[in-house]
């Protein structure tokens, strides 16, 4: 459970620190569909959190390491890819006037991997803390509520990057690595 916490803090650490907030340059912006699509994602977790495993029955040897092998990558995805996505980090979906296509890192291994991360912590969570059918409902909350985030940022990049965007479609999965 501890491993947990500190995959959450080193999470959470690269997302609200290291990650650049609050930049001051002309920008489109989507909200809704990012507001729809997160409110779904906090939902997923909610599920995995409310409906845990009973106190007294620990996850056990096999679940932690499971979920540990899950969680730890994640945190390092998040790390890696708050620091390749740079000045084009933001919350809403969106594109700042000098916005740049950013296909480094890990997102050379999915389009969008902040949000393959959160899932990676999503399914640590849920092998230390959730039952498993709950866990089911918590990953397919995830994902609705992921891919409406994915097609709103998506729709943008192709409007400013047509070709660009296209291919790396072709190339890349979404979120999932090896998953088209």
């Amino acid at each position: 459970m501890a491993e947990l916490l500190l995959c959450w803090i080193a999470w959470w650490y690269a997302m609200l620190i290291r990650a650049p907030h609050f930049q001051r340059r002309p920008s489109i912006t989507v909200p809704w569909p990012t507001r729809t699509g997160l409110l779904l994602e906090t939902g997923a977790f909610a599920v995995g959190f409310i409906f845990h495993l009973p106190l007294w029955q620990p996850a056990g040897a096999v679940r932690t390491a499971l979920g540990m092998a899950i969680g730890i990558p994640a945190v390092a995805m998040v790390w890696r890819a708050a620091t390749h996505l740079g000045k084009q980090f933001r919350l809403h979906a969106g594109l700042y006037e000098d916005h740049e296509l950013v296909r480094t890192g890990p997102y050379a291994i999915v389009r969008h991997p902040i949000y393959s991360s959160l899932l990676g912590m999503l399914a640590a969570n849920c092998l230390l803390l959730t039952r498993w059918k709950w866990a089911l409902l918590a990953v397919g909350i995830y994902v609705v509520g992921t891919e409406i985030r994915v097609r709103s940022e998506e729709k943008l990049l192709a409007s400013r990057f047509p070709e660009e965007s296209a291919a790396y479609r072709r190339q890349v999965p979404a979120y999932l690595p090896f998953v088209r």
